[in-house]
């Protein structure tokens, strides 16, 4: 099986040690690594030079999440699955690379991804967000899904994410208008075409994020923006209020066991998500400069 990593930079100088260690380690290593790099102004088109990956460089002000791995992929020559990796994944233990591989072993699957851990001193919050979107179970999702599953069905990451090269071909590709979301777009057309999604649980990476309050509110602006101009999501998938509260329950039984003086801090958090998401689903945007198909977000 030809396959392809591709890891989209920008800055990347502070993870590339890390980044760079968990891919060599893997015992199955991709025919070919791609770094496409929007504008690094701290050495790392250099680095994944120095490493012998293919540097493709584009402008920072050109970045579109779906747009820029679409281009990657184009450089992908003869791969048969496309992986995509974002620079503060890092690679967990020997085989993630192939479990995630082992994946398209059946012929209906046309994209799978890994299960994130909590980054190495993460808190409280980030960690059960990481526990509550990656349980230990794998699991194959369809267009059937949708009915038990609702909108949870299209869940993915591109953080570690693959896909087969056929597969995303079929549906056009990522879509180029979006800078956010362009995995669930991807995910949602693979099953309505027939495919099938996996999400590995054996394939691991440590990749998770402190949010500030106002991150929380610029990714949950984006999303409700995101659902606003895609509506067919929502009207084909169900809508997300489910599974936010069902995760809202969770935090706060998993805070009061380990961290309880964090509890205001996720009340806070939660109430800024609700209010940034009904904000982008009515267009009532906070911030101008966060538009849909902007260039706002940096690889993610």
């Amino acid at each position: 099986m030809n396959i392809a990593l591709i890891i989209p930079t920008c800055n990347a100088a502070g993870h590339w040690q890390a980044l760079l260690e968990g891919i060599r380690r893997q015992s199955l290593q991709p025919g070919r690594i791609i770094v496409i790099d929007s504008g690094s102004a701290d050495g790392t088109a250099a680095l994944a030079c120095a490493a012998g990956f293919t540097v493709i460089r584009i402008d920072r002000s050109s970045f579109r999440h779906g747009a820029t791995r679409q281009a990657a992929a184009q450089h992908a020559g003869c791969s048969q699955i496309l992986i995509y990796l974002t620079q503060d994944a890092i690679l967990h233990g020997t085989d993630s690379i192939r479990a995630l591989a082992t994946a398209f072993q059946d012929p209906m699957i046309g994209a799978a991804y890994g299960r994130q851990l909590p980054r190495k001193g993460a808190s409280a919050i980030e960690s059960h967000a990481r526990l509550f979107n990656y349980p230990a179970a794998s699991r194959v999702r369809s267009w059937e899904s949708r009915s038990s599953l609702g909108f949870k069905s299209i869940f993915f990451s591109n953080a570690f994410g693959a896909y087969r090269r056929d597969a995303l071909a079929s549906i056009g590709g990522f879509s180029p208008r979006v800078s956010f979301g362009e995995d669930t777009l991807a995910v949602a057309q693979l099953h309505r075409a027939g495919w099938k999604t996996a999400y590995v649980a054996d394939a691991l990476v440590e990749h998770s994020h402190p949010y500030t309050l106002y991150d929380e509110f610029r990714r949950y602006l984006e999303i409700g923006t995101l659902h606003r101009h895609e509506h067919w999501l929502i009207e084909q998938f169900g809508a997300t209020s489910g599974e936010g509260l069902r995760f809202v329950v969770s935090e706060l039984r998993y805070l009061v066991r380990r961290a309880p003086f964090e509890i205001p801090s996720a009340l806070l958090r939660t109430a800024a998500k609700y209010l940034a998401y009904q904000a982008g689903r009515h267009e009532l945007s906070l911030t101008p400069w966060i538009k849909y198909g902007s260039a706002a977000n940096s690889a993610r």
